[in-house]
């Protein structure tokens, strides 16, 4: 069957955009590019912690301009599903701004007050008592959410325990798992698709990890590239059952195609 000429673009931004706070060379470039011929594209990450607001100016401090519309999170995901499932809710929530200020645009209420939901994400400072806190409500009846499944993050001085941790910890204690809402979830991907009123068969999503990145792309039924930029190695490729459509050392090898 013959493929549908690309027309929008998605991409993860941690090892495809960004390498440990530097650019990854070509990545000015290619948006540059998308920009100026006025393609539709989004920087989508699983990264809960900052607003869109906040994520724009940390890019721009790397020299890549990219406008807060054109930035997807977790957290935005969550709130979107959150808002859809229970509108004017309430959540008992682990995170940082990036995830309550969406909660709050969506006009949920924050409290540990018979929260319909308790909504696990990204925060560089878990804490003992709001985990115990997290783990009562939700054994007596609260919803179980987290934003992204990752179970580790990095840092100067190596890994951290990221949500896909703290969530285990959660679910160990009560027998309740979550219902992750970041990738590999298609709902994501879709919820992004919408976003930028795009249809998934001339959508291309750009990632550097083979079990988010390009598991979302497929499964929400779009192309993929691998880039070798990140986390994913060119041995590592055959270790998984899909295959992405495309693998290139960088998204510099992408430049030509928009």
């Amino acid at each position: 069957m013959e493929q549908k000429p690309i027309e929008c673009w998605m991409t993860d931004m941690d090892g495809v955009l960004v390498r440990e706070g530097s650019i990854v060379p070509g990545a000015d470039t290619l948006l540059s590019r998308l920009r100026d011929k006025g393609v539709p594209f989004l920087v989508l990450t699983n990264n809960s912690i900052h607003t869109p607001r906040d994520l724009r100016y940390r890019l721009q401090a790397t020299g890549l301009d990219v406008p807060e519309e054109s930035i997807w999170t977790s957290a935005l995901a969550t709130a979107a599903f959150l808002g859809e499932q229970r509108p004017q809710g309430s959540a008992y929530v682990i995170g940082e701004a990036g995830l309550t200020t969406a909660l709050h645009d969506i006009g949920y209420v924050i409290t540990d007050r018979n929260p319909d939901y308790v909504v696990l994400g990204e925060t560089r400072t878990y804490s003992f008592s709001s985990i115990a806190t997290a783990m009562r409500l939700v054994e007596q009846g609260s919803r179980f959410v987290a934003t992204n499944p990752d179970a580790t993050g990095p840092s100067p001085e190596g890994i951290l325990p990221a949500t896909g941790s703290v969530a285990a910890m959660i679910s160990k204690a009560t027998g309740v798992d979550p219902y992750f809402v970041g990738k590999p979830n298609p709902l994501m991907m879709r919820a992004a698709l919408n976003r930028l009123g795009a249809h998934s068969e001339s959508t291309v999503m750009i990632g550097d990890r083979m079990d988010t990145d390009i598991l979302a792309g497929l499964e929400a039924g779009m192309r993929t590239v691998l880039v070798l930029s990140g986390i994913t190695r060119e041995h590592e490729i055959d270790r998984f059952p899909f295959r992405p459509t495309r693998v290139v050392s960088s998204v510099a090898d992408l430049i030509d195609d928009v």
